[in-house]
Protein backbone atom coordinates (compact mmCIF):
# COMPACT_ATOMS: atom_id res chain seq x y z
CA UNK A 1 0.00 0.00 0.00
CA UNK A 2 2.70 2.22 0.33
CA UNK A 3 3.42 2.51 -3.31
CA UNK A 4 1.89 5.56 -5.38
CA UNK A 5 -1.64 4.77 -6.39
CA UNK A 6 -3.64 7.32 -8.97
CA UNK A 7 -6.94 6.86 -10.32
CA UNK A 8 -8.25 7.45 -13.50
CA UNK A 9 -12.01 8.55 -13.60
CA UNK A 10 -13.81 8.01 -17.01
CA UNK A 11 -16.65 10.90 -17.55
CA UNK A 12 -16.52 11.54 -20.91
CA UNK A 13 -19.55 9.99 -22.24
CA UNK A 14 -22.67 12.09 -23.63
CA UNK A 15 -25.54 9.60 -21.77
CA UNK A 16 -27.85 10.40 -23.91
CA UNK A 17 -29.84 7.82 -22.60
CA UNK A 18 -30.33 9.87 -19.83
CA UNK A 19 -31.93 12.62 -22.26
CA UNK A 20 -30.60 15.73 -21.24
CA UNK A 21 -29.32 18.95 -22.07
CA UNK A 22 -26.99 18.90 -19.21
CA UNK A 23 -23.64 15.99 -19.12
CA UNK A 24 -24.35 13.10 -17.63
CA UNK A 25 -21.82 12.75 -13.99
CA UNK A 26 -23.56 16.44 -13.52
CA UNK A 27 -26.88 15.22 -12.59
CA UNK A 28 -27.81 15.24 -9.02
CA UNK A 29 -28.43 12.77 -5.98
CA UNK A 30 -29.72 14.21 -2.77
CA UNK A 31 -28.44 17.62 -4.63
CA UNK A 32 -24.91 16.24 -5.21
CA UNK A 33 -23.46 16.02 -8.65
CA UNK A 34 -23.14 11.92 -9.83
CA UNK A 35 -18.95 12.77 -10.11
CA UNK A 36 -18.60 13.90 -6.53
CA UNK A 37 -19.89 10.88 -5.07
CA UNK A 38 -16.90 8.88 -7.28
CA UNK A 39 -14.45 11.54 -6.50
CA UNK A 40 -15.42 11.51 -2.49
CA UNK A 41 -14.97 7.24 -2.45
CA UNK A 42 -11.42 8.00 -4.36
CA UNK A 43 -10.73 10.20 -1.61
CA UNK A 44 -11.76 8.26 0.83
CA UNK A 45 -9.51 5.26 -0.47
CA UNK A 46 -6.70 7.32 0.25
CA UNK A 47 -5.97 8.50 -3.20
CA UNK A 48 -4.91 11.48 -3.88
CA UNK A 49 -3.78 11.58 -7.70
CA UNK A 50 -6.82 12.01 -9.66
CA UNK A 51 -7.00 12.33 -13.60
CA UNK A 52 -10.40 13.26 -15.07
CA UNK A 53 -11.25 12.25 -18.52
CA UNK A 54 -13.78 14.71 -19.71
CA UNK A 55 -15.51 14.33 -23.17
CA UNK A 56 -19.16 15.81 -23.82
CA UNK A 57 -19.31 19.43 -22.29
CA UNK A 58 -16.38 19.13 -20.63
CA UNK A 59 -15.83 22.52 -19.47
CA UNK A 60 -19.19 22.64 -17.96
CA UNK A 61 -17.77 19.50 -15.58
CA UNK A 62 -14.68 21.13 -15.46
CA UNK A 63 -15.93 24.33 -13.81
CA UNK A 64 -18.38 22.34 -11.41
CA UNK A 65 -15.03 20.26 -10.12
CA UNK A 66 -12.19 22.94 -9.89
CA UNK A 67 -8.91 22.89 -10.31
CA UNK A 68 -7.99 20.22 -7.71
CA UNK A 69 -8.00 17.55 -10.69
CA UNK A 70 -6.05 16.97 -13.36
CA UNK A 71 -8.00 16.86 -16.82
CA UNK A 72 -7.94 14.93 -20.16
CA UNK A 73 -10.08 15.00 -22.91
CA UNK A 74 -11.72 12.56 -25.06
CA UNK A 75 -12.57 14.47 -28.21
CA UNK A 76 -14.28 11.37 -30.10
CA UNK A 77 -16.02 8.58 -28.75
CA UNK A 78 -14.29 5.15 -29.18
CA UNK A 79 -15.24 3.25 -25.94
CA UNK A 80 -13.52 2.89 -22.57
CA UNK A 81 -10.21 1.79 -23.58
CA UNK A 82 -9.22 4.77 -26.05
CA UNK A 83 -10.68 7.58 -23.06
CA UNK A 84 -8.17 5.52 -20.57
CA UNK A 85 -5.29 5.98 -23.59
CA UNK A 86 -6.18 9.78 -23.27
CA UNK A 87 -4.33 9.54 -19.45
CA UNK A 88 -1.49 7.49 -20.67
CA UNK A 89 0.67 10.93 -21.04
CA UNK A 90 -0.32 11.52 -17.49
CA UNK A 91 -0.26 7.96 -16.12
CA UNK A 92 4.09 8.22 -17.79
CA UNK A 93 5.08 10.20 -15.08
CA UNK A 94 4.05 7.74 -12.37
CA UNK A 95 6.95 5.04 -12.71
CA UNK A 96 5.37 2.63 -10.12
CA UNK A 97 2.20 1.67 -8.33
CA UNK A 98 -1.30 1.21 -9.10
CA UNK A 99 -4.04 2.68 -10.65
CA UNK A 100 -7.93 2.79 -9.68
CA UNK A 101 -9.45 2.86 -13.24
CA UNK A 102 -13.83 3.65 -11.86
CA UNK A 103 -16.60 5.23 -14.07
CA UNK A 104 -17.85 8.58 -13.56
CA UNK A 105 -21.33 7.46 -13.08
CA UNK A 106 -21.22 4.69 -10.32
CA UNK A 107 -22.17 7.12 -7.01
CA UNK A 108 -23.05 4.26 -5.29
CA UNK A 109 -19.25 2.97 -4.84
CA UNK A 110 -17.57 3.57 -1.08
CA UNK A 111 -14.74 4.26 -0.30
CA UNK A 112 -14.41 1.03 1.88
CA UNK A 113 -15.06 -0.68 -1.14
CA UNK A 114 -12.25 1.04 -3.07
CA UNK A 115 -9.75 0.27 -0.23
CA UNK A 116 -10.77 -3.31 -0.01
CA UNK A 117 -9.97 -3.60 -3.87
CA UNK A 118 -6.88 -1.56 -3.97
CA UNK A 119 -5.83 -4.00 -0.39
CA UNK A 120 -6.96 -7.16 -2.48
CA UNK A 121 -4.84 -6.08 -5.32
CA UNK A 122 -1.57 -6.04 -3.28
CA UNK A 123 -2.06 -9.28 -1.43
CA UNK A 124 -2.59 -11.12 -4.16
CA UNK A 125 0.51 -9.56 -5.94
CA UNK A 126 -1.86 -9.18 -9.07
CA UNK A 127 -1.41 -7.06 -12.29
CA UNK A 128 -5.28 -6.20 -12.51
CA UNK A 129 -7.90 -7.06 -9.78
CA UNK A 130 -11.64 -6.14 -11.81
CA UNK A 131 -14.56 -5.26 -9.15
CA UNK A 132 -17.32 -7.10 -9.73
CA UNK A 133 -20.62 -8.07 -8.42
CA UNK A 134 -23.23 -10.25 -8.79
CA UNK A 135 -26.24 -9.70 -9.72
CA UNK A 136 -29.84 -11.51 -10.08
CA UNK A 137 -30.48 -9.69 -13.23
CA UNK A 138 -27.07 -8.68 -15.25
CA UNK A 139 -28.49 -7.52 -18.37
CA UNK A 140 -26.66 -4.77 -19.96
CA UNK A 141 -23.57 -5.40 -18.15
CA UNK A 142 -20.12 -7.76 -19.55
CA UNK A 143 -20.07 -10.99 -17.94
CA UNK A 144 -16.82 -12.29 -16.05
CA UNK A 145 -15.98 -15.62 -17.34
CA UNK A 146 -14.18 -17.49 -14.95
CA UNK A 147 -12.23 -21.25 -14.95
CA UNK A 148 -9.93 -23.50 -13.11
CA UNK A 149 -7.30 -20.38 -12.94
CA UNK A 150 -9.87 -17.77 -12.30
CA UNK A 151 -11.02 -15.23 -14.51
CA UNK A 152 -10.48 -15.90 -18.10
CA UNK A 153 -12.17 -13.02 -19.74
CA UNK A 154 -14.59 -10.21 -19.77
CA UNK A 155 -17.19 -10.78 -22.45
CA UNK A 156 -19.37 -7.69 -23.84
CA UNK A 157 -22.86 -8.35 -23.43
CA UNK A 158 -23.76 -8.15 -27.29
CA UNK A 159 -20.88 -10.17 -28.00
CA UNK A 160 -21.67 -12.85 -25.46
CA UNK A 161 -23.01 -16.04 -26.39
CA UNK A 162 -26.45 -17.24 -25.12
CA UNK A 163 -24.69 -19.56 -22.04
CA UNK A 164 -22.56 -16.72 -21.17
CA UNK A 165 -25.44 -14.49 -20.93
CA UNK A 166 -26.55 -16.03 -18.45
CA UNK A 167 -23.43 -15.75 -15.80
CA UNK A 168 -24.31 -13.63 -13.16
CA UNK A 169 -21.25 -12.00 -11.98
CA UNK A 170 -20.67 -9.10 -14.13
CA UNK A 171 -17.83 -6.62 -14.63
CA UNK A 172 -18.93 -3.75 -12.69
CA UNK A 173 -16.25 -1.21 -14.81
CA UNK A 174 -13.81 0.15 -12.06
CA UNK A 175 -10.33 -1.98 -11.62
CA UNK A 176 -7.28 -1.45 -10.39
CA UNK A 177 -4.10 -2.18 -12.70
CA UNK A 178 -0.16 -1.99 -11.72
CA UNK A 179 0.88 1.01 -13.60
CA UNK A 180 3.28 -0.85 -15.93
CA UNK A 181 0.86 -3.33 -17.03
CA UNK A 182 -1.37 -0.93 -17.68
CA UNK A 183 0.76 1.70 -19.78
CA UNK A 184 1.87 -1.29 -21.63
CA UNK A 185 -1.77 -2.84 -22.01
CA UNK A 186 -2.82 0.46 -23.17
CA UNK A 187 -0.54 0.85 -26.16
CA UNK A 188 -1.87 -2.53 -27.23
CA UNK A 189 -5.23 -2.01 -27.96
CA UNK A 190 -6.90 -1.62 -31.05
CA UNK A 191 -10.64 -2.01 -32.33
CA UNK A 192 -10.72 -5.19 -33.34
CA UNK A 193 -14.38 -5.61 -32.11
CA UNK A 194 -17.94 -5.61 -33.84
CA UNK A 195 -18.12 -2.05 -31.97
CA UNK A 196 -15.36 -0.68 -33.57
CA UNK A 197 -13.91 0.40 -29.70
CA UNK A 198 -11.13 0.32 -27.80
CA UNK A 199 -12.47 -2.19 -25.08
CA UNK A 200 -10.54 -1.72 -21.58
CA UNK A 201 -11.21 -5.49 -20.73
CA UNK A 202 -8.72 -6.45 -23.59
CA UNK A 203 -6.17 -5.68 -21.33
CA UNK A 204 -7.48 -7.99 -18.74
CA UNK A 205 -7.43 -10.27 -22.20
CA UNK A 206 -3.93 -9.90 -22.84
CA UNK A 207 -2.89 -10.41 -19.01
CA UNK A 208 -4.42 -13.62 -18.87
CA UNK A 209 -3.00 -14.90 -22.16
CA UNK A 210 0.21 -14.40 -20.48
CA UNK A 211 -0.46 -16.39 -17.89
CA UNK A 212 -0.37 -13.08 -15.01
CA UNK A 213 -1.93 -12.93 -11.82
CA UNK A 214 -5.37 -11.25 -12.64
CA UNK A 215 -8.17 -11.41 -9.33
CA UNK A 216 -11.55 -10.41 -8.89
CA UNK A 217 -13.17 -8.89 -5.65
CA UNK A 218 -16.74 -9.26 -5.36
CA UNK A 219 -18.92 -6.40 -4.31
CA UNK A 220 -20.73 -7.32 -0.28
CA UNK A 221 -23.89 -4.98 -1.79
CA UNK A 222 -24.44 -5.50 -5.32
CA UNK A 223 -25.98 -1.88 -5.26
CA UNK A 224 -22.64 0.25 -5.40
CA UNK A 225 -22.05 -1.93 -8.99
CA UNK A 226 -25.27 0.65 -10.37
CA UNK A 227 -23.94 3.12 -13.04
CA UNK A 228 -26.59 5.71 -14.06
CA UNK A 229 -27.17 5.85 -17.44
CA UNK A 230 -31.48 6.55 -17.52
CA UNK A 231 -33.51 8.79 -15.14
CA UNK A 232 -34.46 5.30 -14.14
CA UNK A 233 -31.53 4.18 -12.83
CA UNK A 234 -30.85 7.70 -11.40
CA UNK A 235 -34.36 7.51 -9.40
CA UNK A 236 -33.15 4.09 -8.08
CA UNK A 237 -29.69 5.47 -7.27
CA UNK A 238 -31.68 8.55 -5.27
CA UNK A 239 -33.74 6.08 -3.09
CA UNK A 240 -30.73 4.54 -2.00
CA UNK A 241 -28.84 7.40 -0.76
CA UNK A 242 -32.12 9.21 0.59
CA UNK A 243 -32.61 6.25 2.79
CA UNK A 244 -28.99 6.15 4.07
CA UNK A 245 -29.65 9.73 4.91
CA UNK A 246 -32.79 9.78 6.42
CA UNK A 247 -31.36 6.77 8.66
CA UNK A 248 -28.46 8.86 10.00
CA UNK A 249 -30.96 12.12 10.55
CA UNK A 250 -33.19 9.33 12.49
CA UNK A 251 -30.31 7.62 14.40
CA UNK A 252 -28.84 11.73 15.39
CA UNK A 253 -32.03 12.12 16.98
CA UNK A 254 -34.34 13.67 14.30
CA UNK A 255 -37.82 12.44 14.28
CA UNK A 256 -39.37 11.74 10.16
CA UNK A 257 -42.96 11.12 10.33
CA UNK A 258 -42.78 9.40 7.15
CA UNK A 259 -39.54 9.29 5.32
CA UNK A 260 -41.30 8.01 1.96
CA UNK A 261 -42.46 11.20 1.37
CA UNK A 262 -39.32 13.55 2.84
CA UNK A 263 -36.27 14.49 1.17
CA UNK A 264 -33.20 16.00 3.03
CA UNK A 265 -30.54 16.29 0.71
CA UNK A 266 -27.07 15.12 1.80
CA UNK A 267 -25.72 18.97 2.71
CA UNK A 268 -28.47 19.45 5.26
CA UNK A 269 -28.25 19.63 8.87
CA UNK A 270 -30.92 19.12 11.63
CA UNK A 271 -30.11 19.02 15.09
CA UNK A 272 -31.76 16.97 17.16
CA UNK A 273 -35.48 16.41 18.48
CA UNK A 274 -36.66 18.25 15.45
CA UNK A 275 -39.62 16.47 13.60
CA UNK A 276 -39.92 16.44 9.86
CA UNK A 277 -43.59 16.00 9.05
CA UNK A 278 -44.60 14.52 5.78
CA UNK A 279 -43.87 16.44 2.22
CA UNK A 280 -40.90 18.18 3.69
CA UNK A 281 -38.02 18.72 1.50
CA UNK A 282 -34.58 20.32 2.75
CA UNK A 283 -32.24 21.31 -0.03
CA UNK A 284 -28.95 22.88 -0.49
CA UNK A 285 -27.15 24.19 2.81
CA UNK A 286 -29.77 24.37 4.75
CA UNK A 287 -29.38 24.29 8.95
CA UNK A 288 -32.09 23.48 11.05
CA UNK A 289 -31.55 23.60 14.85
CA UNK A 290 -33.03 21.75 17.72
CA UNK A 291 -36.66 21.36 18.39
CA UNK A 292 -38.56 22.95 15.40
CA UNK A 293 -41.21 21.37 13.49
CA UNK A 294 -40.64 21.84 10.38
CA UNK A 295 -43.58 20.75 8.06
CA UNK A 296 -46.37 19.25 6.70
CA UNK A 297 -45.45 19.97 2.57
CA UNK A 298 -42.63 22.42 3.45
CA UNK A 299 -39.62 23.26 0.98
CA UNK A 300 -36.70 25.22 2.43
CA UNK A 301 -33.53 25.59 0.73
CA UNK A 302 -30.19 27.26 1.47
CA UNK A 303 -31.99 28.67 4.72
CA UNK A 304 -30.94 29.33 8.27
CA UNK A 305 -33.44 28.01 10.93
CA UNK A 306 -33.44 29.06 14.30
CA UNK A 307 -34.00 26.43 17.65
CA UNK A 308 -38.25 26.27 18.71
CA UNK A 309 -39.41 27.41 15.06
CA UNK A 310 -42.59 26.22 13.81
CA UNK A 311 -43.22 25.99 9.69
CA UNK A 312 -45.93 24.52 7.78
CA UNK A 313 -47.37 24.21 4.05
CA UNK A 314 -44.91 26.86 3.27
CA UNK A 315 -41.69 27.86 1.25
CA UNK A 316 -38.52 29.73 2.14
CA UNK A 317 -35.23 30.02 0.38
CA UNK A 318 -32.05 31.75 1.35
CA UNK A 319 -33.33 33.17 4.38
CA UNK A 320 -32.24 33.35 7.76
CA UNK A 321 -35.22 32.16 10.78
CA UNK A 322 -34.37 33.19 14.51
CA UNK A 323 -35.29 30.95 17.71
CA UNK A 324 -39.10 30.32 18.51
CA UNK A 325 -40.48 31.71 15.21
CA UNK A 326 -44.15 30.18 13.78
CA UNK A 327 -44.34 30.30 10.07
CA UNK A 328 -47.21 29.33 8.14
CA UNK A 329 -49.47 28.15 6.60
CA UNK A 330 -48.57 29.03 2.97
CA UNK A 331 -46.12 31.39 3.65
CA UNK A 332 -43.35 32.51 0.84
CA UNK A 333 -39.95 33.61 2.51
CA UNK A 334 -37.97 34.71 -0.27
CA UNK A 335 -33.99 35.19 -0.64
CA UNK A 336 -32.67 38.25 1.92
CA UNK A 337 -35.54 37.57 3.96
CA UNK A 338 -34.11 37.81 8.12
CA UNK A 339 -36.37 36.94 11.24
CA UNK A 340 -35.64 37.96 14.62
CA UNK A 341 -36.15 35.33 17.23
CA UNK A 342 -40.31 35.27 18.39
CA UNK A 343 -41.62 36.01 14.90
CA UNK A 344 -45.02 35.43 13.36
CA UNK A 345 -45.01 34.97 9.63
CA UNK A 346 -49.02 33.88 9.16
CA UNK A 347 -51.07 32.49 5.99
CA UNK A 348 -50.77 33.53 2.69
CA UNK A 349 -47.58 35.78 3.22
CA UNK A 350 -44.79 37.03 1.23
CA UNK A 351 -41.82 38.62 2.79
CA UNK A 352 -39.19 39.22 0.37
CA UNK A 353 -35.41 40.72 1.31
CA UNK A 354 -36.74 42.04 4.95
CA UNK A 355 -35.38 42.33 8.27
CA UNK A 356 -37.96 41.65 10.62
CA UNK A 357 -37.66 42.06 14.40
CA UNK A 358 -38.00 40.44 17.68
CA UNK A 359 -41.50 39.63 18.39
CA UNK A 360 -43.21 41.41 15.25
CA UNK A 361 -46.29 39.91 13.39
CA UNK A 362 -47.27 39.69 9.77
CA UNK A 363 -50.12 37.39 10.34
CA UNK A 364 -51.65 37.26 7.31
CA UNK A 365 -51.86 38.17 3.86
CA UNK A 366 -49.43 40.78 2.71
CA UNK A 367 -46.82 41.56 0.86
CA UNK A 368 -43.35 42.94 2.86
CA UNK A 369 -40.57 43.46 0.26
CA UNK A 370 -37.31 45.13 0.58
CA UNK A 371 -38.22 46.13 4.61
CA UNK A 372 -36.77 46.83 7.86
CA UNK A 373 -39.34 46.22 10.48
CA UNK A 374 -38.72 46.73 14.04
CA UNK A 375 -39.87 45.03 17.51
CA UNK A 376 -43.43 44.56 18.46
CA UNK A 377 -44.58 45.42 15.28
CA UNK A 378 -47.99 44.57 14.26
CA UNK A 379 -48.91 44.28 10.26
CA UNK A 380 -53.08 44.22 9.45
CA UNK A 381 -54.03 41.55 7.47
CA UNK A 382 -53.25 43.11 3.24
CA UNK A 383 -50.89 45.21 3.74
CA UNK A 384 -48.55 46.24 0.82
CA UNK A 385 -45.56 47.39 0.46
CA UNK A 386 -45.55 49.28 -2.85
CA UNK A 387 -41.58 49.01 -3.32
CA UNK A 388 -40.79 49.26 -6.95
CA UNK A 389 -41.73 52.02 -9.27
CA UNK A 390 -40.93 50.53 -12.35
CA UNK A 391 -37.87 51.49 -12.70
CA UNK A 392 -36.44 51.33 -9.27
CA UNK A 393 -37.05 49.58 -5.76
CA UNK A 394 -37.28 51.66 -2.85
CA UNK A 395 -37.06 50.50 1.00
CA UNK A 396 -40.12 51.06 3.42
CA UNK A 397 -38.92 51.15 7.16
CA UNK A 398 -41.52 50.55 10.30
CA UNK A 399 -40.02 51.35 13.70
CA UNK A 400 -40.71 49.30 17.10
CA UNK A 401 -44.34 48.87 18.52
CA UNK A 402 -45.71 50.49 15.35
CA UNK A 403 -49.32 49.40 14.76
CA UNK A 404 -50.42 49.16 10.90
CA UNK A 405 -54.26 48.71 10.40
CA UNK A 406 -55.52 46.13 7.72
CA UNK A 407 -55.23 46.96 3.54
CA UNK A 408 -52.84 49.61 3.96
CA UNK A 409 -50.23 50.66 1.45
CA UNK A 410 -46.78 51.85 2.01
CA UNK A 411 -45.30 53.53 -0.85
CA UNK A 412 -41.80 53.57 -0.79
CA UNK A 413 -39.46 54.92 0.18
CA UNK A 414 -40.98 56.05 3.58
CA UNK A 415 -40.60 56.09 7.16
CA UNK A 416 -42.83 54.56 9.98
CA UNK A 417 -41.94 56.27 13.61
CA UNK A 418 -41.78 54.27 16.84
CA UNK A 419 -45.12 53.39 18.12
CA UNK A 420 -47.41 55.31 15.32
CA UNK A 421 -50.72 53.70 14.29
CA UNK A 422 -51.59 53.73 10.98
CA UNK A 423 -55.64 53.81 9.90
CA UNK A 424 -57.28 50.56 7.99
CA UNK A 425 -57.29 51.41 4.49
CA UNK A 426 -54.86 54.06 4.71
CA UNK A 427 -52.03 54.90 1.88
CA UNK A 428 -48.92 55.90 3.03
CA UNK A 429 -47.02 58.15 0.19
CA UNK A 430 -45.16 60.51 3.32
CA UNK A 431 -43.61 59.30 7.09
CA UNK A 432 -44.86 58.87 9.57
CA UNK A 433 -43.62 60.50 13.24
CA UNK A 434 -43.74 58.81 16.17
CA UNK A 435 -46.38 58.25 18.03
CA UNK A 436 -48.74 59.87 15.18
CA UNK A 437 -52.15 58.62 14.02
CA UNK A 438 -51.97 58.43 10.32
CA UNK A 439 -54.86 58.20 8.08
CA UNK A 440 -55.16 58.49 4.60
CA UNK A 441 -58.42 57.66 2.64
CA UNK A 442 -61.46 59.23 1.13
CA UNK A 443 -63.65 60.64 3.39
CA UNK A 444 -66.63 58.19 3.85
CA UNK A 445 -70.04 59.89 2.56
CA UNK A 446 -73.03 58.07 3.25
CA UNK A 447 -76.04 58.83 0.89
CA UNK A 448 -79.60 58.14 2.21
CA UNK A 449 -82.53 56.83 1.47
CA UNK A 450 -80.12 56.06 -1.68
CA UNK A 451 -81.70 52.18 -1.68
CA UNK A 452 -84.78 52.78 -1.69
CA UNK A 453 -84.21 55.44 -4.40
CA UNK A 454 -82.58 53.12 -6.85
CA UNK A 455 -85.94 50.58 -6.53
CA UNK A 456 -88.22 52.99 -7.24
CA UNK A 457 -86.50 53.93 -10.34
CA UNK A 458 -85.76 50.66 -11.34
CA UNK A 459 -89.75 49.66 -10.78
Amino acid sequence: MSLTTVAVILAAGMGTRMKSTQPKVLHKIAGVPIIKYVLEAVEAAGVKEIIIVLGHQAEKVKEELGEAYHYVYQRKQLGTGHALRQALPLLEKYAQGNCLVLCGDTPLLSGETLRNLREKHSEAKAKATVLTAILENPSGYGRIIKGVRGIEKIVEENEASPLESEIKEINTGAYCFALDVLQEGLKKLSPVNLQGEYYLTDIIKFLVEEKEIVETYVLPDSREAWGINTRVQLAAAEAVVQQKILNEHLLNGVTIIDPAHTYVARTVKIDLDTILYPGTILEGKTSIEANCLIGPYTRIANSFIGAGTRIENSTLDMVTVGKNCFIGPYSYLRPGTRLAENVRIGGFVEVKNTFVGKSSKIPHLSYVGDSLLGEDVNIGAGTITCNYDGKKKSRTFIEDQAFVGSNTNFVAPVKIGKGAYIGAGSTITKDVPPGALALARGKQKNLVDWCQKKNKRED
